[in-house]
């Protein structure tokens, strides 16, 4: 059935039946550049997650003051090559951001140094093992405003089958911790249809956060990508699916528990108190991405980093990182706003027309009626909202694309430092 609606569904979005291609070729460096956010990623943590798919690698004392020079050749580069313009975000993940606070200082320091950044939210991972209140200080000194903490559950059993590295206490401890500090946002990250993970454990996650004092919740069925250690014991084929009824009780659990408490959706998987400012890593409509493995999309070309700390470092004592670049036809930036728009569950009419000066019905009112007449999506006079019996079914469909898109171009990429090409 995938093989069906996959590709019907992909030609109906972007307008095209041929999968995305990149390859190696010369990245442009952006003119402007519209709503842009910075992101850097730090690809070392203290011990390696199983579950984890995301690029890192064990810290090294050595290979992070390495990382962190070229980190700093980058920012000079874009600097020098890209034209002055405001951005709206710094936002920082990995790996552990925090693994070495000093470092991260100055990084950041020469990022607000180097680009207009002022009164624009800094965004910061967390680790709870790694939340001292020595390291929440200098950060927020630092500017830091939203942080996220992956907390993942505070089901110690749980935490052990994942291969975590703190326990429930100290997760809460750090959660209360960051709290207490004054950030403007404090996003924490659950983890459910954990590996024989109860209804009962989940509830238990969410009473103890959602009564933890914090702005916002977002929760996670745990990924299976077929190259992270996890994903190889269940063979190439990805996650191992746990039965459909309890994700689905899973997730309505979620939604029940978070308004219980306050909490509004605020995404398909995120929930947020009223008039609290919101965290989200991955809905900037153009950025430019820092350190190995970092993407970067600026309008008509997106392009990645190498994904090797190694060849990061030596990329960049002579030119930049750079391993793939896709051009980007408008029609398909248009489906790329659109996708995460329906993450965050509105579809402005306005931001579109600003934006691509067209109207949002013209490009995609044909492609919409098909989740309003599932009641997946209404219409209203700002646009489109997705329904809360929308919102599942939004989830397992952009679960299905990270599994099969984000799992071909990591893959590769972790495979080899500089592919050659990368069919998506």
């Amino acid at each position: 059935m995938k093989k069906i609606w996959k590709p019907v569904l992909h030609k109906a979005i972007t307008g095209q039946w041929r999968r995305f291609l990149m390859k190696k070729m010369p990245a442009p460096y952006p003119g402007k550049m519209k709503n842009p956010g910075l992101y850097l990623h730090v690809p070392f943590c203290e011990k390696l997650c199983p579950f984890c798919p995301y690029n890192r690698e064990k810290y090294d004392t050595d290979k992070y003051a390495e990382y962190e020079k070229s980190v700093h050749k980058e920012i000079n580069l874009y600097a020098k090559n890209v034209p002055s313009q405001k951005y709206v975000s710094l936002y920082i993940g990995g790996g552990t951001p925090t693994i070495n606070v000093p470092g991260l200082v100055r990084i950041i320091q020469h990022m607000k140094a180097s680009f207009a950044l002022d009164d624009c939210d800094i965004c910061v991972e967390f680790h709870p093992s790694h939340m001292e209140e020595d390291c929440l200080r200098a950060l927020k000194q630092t500017g830091v405003t939203l942080i996220s903490i992956g907390v993942e559950s505070t089901n110690d059993d749980l935490l052990k089958r994942l291969g975590r590295n703190h326990d429930g206490k100290t997760a809460l401890e750090s959660v209360r911790r960051a709290v207490s500090m004054g950030f403007r946002s404090v996003n924490v990250d659950l983890m459910f249809v954990l590996p024989g993970q109860t209804l009962e454990q989940l509830d238990e996650d969410l009473t103890r956060m959602l009564g933890a004092g914090i702005d916002q919740i977002s929760t996670y069925p745990i990924f299976g990508f077929p190259y992270s250690e996890m994903g190889m014991e269940q063979g190439i084929r990805g996650i191992r699916r746990p039965d459909e009824a309890l994700i689905r009780t899973m997730f309505d659990l979620i939604a029940i528990r978070s308004r219980e408490s306050g909490f509004e959706r605020c995404a398909v998987w995120s929930f947020l108190k009223p008039s609290r400012k919101k965290f989200s890593s991955i809905t900037r409509h153009h950025y430019l991405g820092f350190g190995p493995s970092a993407a970067s999309m600026i309008g008509d070309h997106f392009y990645v980093n190498t994904f090797s700390v190694n060849e990061y470092v030596e990329a960049l004592s002579h030119g930049r990182p750079v391993a793939l670049v896709m051009e980007v036809p408008k029609r398909i930036e248009m489906a790329y706003w659109l996708y995460w728009r329906v993450y965050e569950m509105r579809i402005p009419n306005e931001e579109f027309s600003v934006l691509f000066e067209q109207e949002l019905e013209e490009v995609f009112g044909r492609l919409m009626l098909i989740p309003r007449a599932l009641s997946m999506a209404e219409k209203n006079g700002h646009g489109y909202v997705i329904t809360e019996a929308g919102a599942y079914w939004i989830h397992r469909i952009q679960n299905e694309y990270s599994l099969n898109y984000i799992n071909r171009l990591w893959g590769r990429c972790r495979a080899t430092p500089w592919p050659n090409e990368v069919i998506l």
